[in-house]
């Protein structure tokens, strides 16, 4: 038997309806941010992954899906979504107005090759946001809003932003100076993804898991110095002004100085949204140098994506039921070659009037027919018979009630409509 690959999953069922209905959620709510969809391939160039989130981060050196296509091309299967929509704002020169703040959003499937776990896996969906063209800490504060105030319409309860800073590069160039100093007496105990990181990536070191979970490598990072400490003025002040605009729209928000994300690309605001229980449903920032960086002009930008895997998980926890069982509005049952072709023409006729229709093609006998609706739960029976036919008329149950009604056929769909 040929079976799924390891870290992937089939959609299926409750999971399926759920994901159908955070679909339409988030479609509905970027549109009233009037934010646009944007698409774009799940695979690209390596460079183009690689120049973005960064050489030295974890996700290029052990978690991208990264192969040779038939024309000696290096592709990788894309990470994140981030690199895909900046390249395409290049690529179209949707720039081309420079007044105008370009807002997106996406949906859509990446790929990274990691440990599998609840929540995560190898191949997983991203929700994501990208606004360019404003460097104004106002949109910052828009684009965080976004994404919390969606996690408060699903009713996952306390939601939490972690909030952060990294800086100006003059800010950053004189933390790590101090972080790296601070950390080298200490090399030997922290674990050998952090030792690399010291010389490539020392500001990774703040968030590991790993050393985290310990006792002597928790005491250490508690006491590293803190990035606000080397912030200049002007990230100070864009830092407390993004506060001051998180406040104003009630977004409870904490400041959490090992918030760095794992990506290169982030400078200045950094956040994640953490459920009370501390799990991460996801997290961006602003990256103003991005798309300067992949060749393009110089364009501000901020963004965050959130997995929709973990946002699946937490709403099996609170999710209404209605979202969950999935209930037929009709059941159409029809035994003779007449009655399975007039169940034929009134599916059509229901359907098309978003009426969610069943009818019998598997040509079971009637006693299988009730057990088939009553497992759809299905709000009513339409039970047909060659005698009710001739005479123009149609049999309608009541499946809670169990009352039962003769309904002229012309008539049978406005009856529906009113009585569903």
């Amino acid at each position: 038997m040929i079976t799924k690959p390891k870290g992937t999953y089939d959609l299926l069922g409750k999971d399926a309806r759920i994901y159908n209905y955070l679909s339409n959620v988030i479609d509905n709510y970027m549109d009233n941010y009037n934010y646009d969809l944007i698409r774009t391939p799940i695979f690209e160039a390596s460079e183009l992954f690689h120049r973005s989130v960064g050489e030295t981060t974890d996700i290029v050196t052990k978690e991208t899906y990264d192969f040779k296509d038939r024309g000696d091309r290096d592709i990788t299967l894309r990470p994140e979504g981030t690199a895909g929509v900046v390249r395409s704002v290049i690529e179209n020169k949707l720039y081309g107005n420079r007044n105008d703040v370009l807002k997106y959003y996406y949906l859509g499937t990446m790929y990274r090759y990691e440990r599998p776990q609840s929540g995560r896996n190898r191949e997983f969906t991203q929700f994501g946001v990208e606004a360019f063209n404003s460097d104004d800490p106002m949109l910052d504060a828009e684009v965080i809003s976004v994404g919390y105030n969606l996690l408060q319409e699903l009713d996952i309860p306390d939601i939490t932003v972690k909030l952060n800073t990294l800086g100006d590069l003059e800010s950053r160039k004189n933390y790590t100076e101090a972080l790296v100093k601070y950390l080298k007496p200490h090399i030997n105990e922290l674990c050998e993804d952090c030792q690399r990181r010291l010389e490539t990536n020392p500001l990774r070191i703040l968030d590991c898991k790993y050393d985290r979970s310990l006792e002597k490598g928790r005491a250490i990072l508690d006491k590293a110095p803190r990035i606000n400490d080397y912030l200049t003025k002007e990230s100070a002040d864009r830092f407390k002004q993004l506060q001051k605009n998180l406040t104003l729209l009630d977004v409870d928000f904490e400041i959490d100085p090992n918030i760095v994300r794992g990506l290169d690309y982030y400078d200045h605001n950094v956040w994640e949204y953490v459920t009370k229980e501390g799990v991460t449903l996801g997290g961006g920032g602003r990256y103003n140098n991005l798309v300067e960086t992949l060749g393009g002009p110089h364009l501000p930008a901020v963004g965050f994506a959130m997995g929709l895997e973990r946002i699946i998980l937490e709403l099996n926890k609170v999710i209404e039921e209605r979202f969950i069982e999935k209930q037929l509005d009709v059941y159409i049952m029809s035994v003779s070659e007449e009655e399975k072709l007039t169940a034929l023409k009134l599916a059509q006729e229901f359907r098309l009037n978003n009426l969610r229709t069943e009818i019998n093609t598997a040509n079971l006998g009637l006693k299988s027919q009730f057990k088939i609706a009553d497992g759809l739960k299905a709000k009513f029976l339409i039970i047909l018979n060659n005698e009710d036919l001739k005479k123009g008329l149609i049999n309608v149950k009541d499946n809670v009630t169990k009352e039962e009604t003769k309904v002229d056929e012309k008539d049978i769909l406005d009856w529906l409509m009113i009585n569903i």
